[in-house]
């Protein structure tokens, strides 16, 4: 071992991931089953712990979006367990065989999958973050390093208490799942360098976090869940349910990356689409941030900055935009989309059609809202994260997503001519 913190981490990490690779999928289901366990056993110093990081982020300032990313109750923690138990209910991917082949020269050839390794996840204000990232690491055989917001310190440490009792009632190696529990940035760099140990870095957080992680890491990074999300109002829409999805995409929890940020409409039914959408908007405390062409049709909203077509508003904020048609829609989301997630409303199927092939988002919907671009929505369990790069995983990532493979080849004492 050596002195230097975040080596002995990373080290102490691999050798756990050793131990994890025997495990069938009888013994992971347990485990996860002794965290879902030991949690609920744990609630009330996990809430006690919770309610001191939220106390000191109220004292700080914390915008409220912040605010209730961080917040954990006994709802909340139930809803955790419950997605455990949901990904205790899933195929466990390690050891799947996803192809076959017999060459011609009596070569059996085959993939089979095969865990990462080990994760590096950074991530902010999201407590459940911790748990989710852990029993979707452990189900796929992963060790995992956590960094956590110094927001979030008192509630991972809690959490972390937790994860590792239920590793020893197992006999596991509790650095399968590690925290680095010092806000000291310096060390968010040191893990950016720790390529000898760390497979894969997954960063959570704002465009900077990203940048950073983009700039600087010497392992694999997987970007994403900053959602900039738009909603397109075909003339073909029916109008009368317009509304509700609006509200749903918008209202429902305005702090997540899925939520809708732009609301698109077409010029021929602007006039009927957008006094509703307002009505609904003030009833729900919105502020609307409108296109020069919408604004003489919503009374009170709020003249669009340049830059506000570029905003993930993570709150009770909506842009809203006239475009002439579908290929105005699709140009401008091109222009300002994350690439997160973006809805069309049509019963045009052509034009719907053309909006799903024109949009490179990595979740693109038809009469849909935007926020079921979430790893239980999809049936995946818990997510890691929701990635907007194109290469190996997009959207929400869930179990396959944290895995590799590897070529098997099975011969009968064959030598290559």
């Amino acid at each position: 071992m050596t002195d230097n913190p975040l080596l002995a981490m990373g080290q102490a990490a691999r050798e756990a991931s050793f131990s994890l690779l025997g495990l069938g999928r009888r013994q992971k289901d347990a485990l996860l089953a002794a965290i879902r366990d030991q949690l609920l056993n744990d609630q009330y110093s996990i809430i006690a712990a919770n309610a001191i990081d939220m106390a000191e982020a109220n004292a700080q300032g914390l915008a409220p979006a912040m605010l209730d990313r961080l917040l954990l109750n006994e709802q909340r923690l139930a809803a955790i367990c419950a997605d455990i138990d949901t990904v205790i209910g899933l195929p466990d991917p390690v050891g799947e065989e996803l192809e076959s082949r017999l060459l011609a020269n009596g070569l059996r050839l085959s993939r089979r999958r095969i865990p990462l390794g080990v994760l590096g996840v950074i991530y902010e204000a999201r407590p459940n973050v911790t748990v989710d990232i852990a029993v979707l690491a452990l189900k796929t055989g992963n060790a995992a390093i956590l960094r956590g917001g110094k927001e979030t310190l008192h509630s991972n440490r809690a959490l972390l208490k937790s994860i590792h009792a239920a590793l020893l009632s197992q006999n596991l190696p509790i650095e399968a799942v590690q925290l680095i529990d010092s806000p000291d940035r310096a060390l968010v760099t040191a893990l950016l360098q720790l390529d000898q140990y760390v497979d894969m870095l997954i960063p959570r957080g704002g465009a900077g976090l990203h940048q950073l992680c983009k700039e600087q890491a010497r392992m694999p990074v997987i970007t994403g869940g900053i959602g900039i999300c738009h909603m397109f109002v075909d003339k073909a829409a029916q109008l009368d349910k317009v509304v509700e999805l609006v509200v749903n995409a918008k209202v429902q929890r305005p702090t997540v990356c899925n939520a809708l940020d732009t609301l698109l409409v077409h010029a021929e039914v602007a006039e009927q689409v957008l006094p509703l959408v307002q009505a609904a908007m003030v009833e729900h405390s919105v502020t609307i941030k409108a296109c020069p062409q919408a604004l003489p049709l919503l009374p009170g909203a709020q003249a669009a900055g340049a830059d506000d077509f570029d905003q993930e508003w993570l709150g009770l904020t909506l842009g809203v935009k006239v475009v002439a048609d579908v290929n105005g829609a699709i140009d401008h989301i091109r222009a300002h989309s994350s690439e997160h997630s973006e809805s069309i409303l049509t019963d045009d199927m052509a034009t719907a059609n053309r909006f799903i092939a024109a949009i490179n988002s990595a979740a693109v919907y038809v009469n849909a809202s935007t926020r079921f671009t979430d790893g239980s929505e999809f049936g995946l369990g818990a997510e890691v994260a929701v990635s907007t790069q194109k290469l190996h995983a997009r959207g929400p990532m869930g179990l396959t997503a944290l895995t590799t493979y590897k070529w098997l080849g099975l011969g009968d004492y064959h030598t290559r001519s």
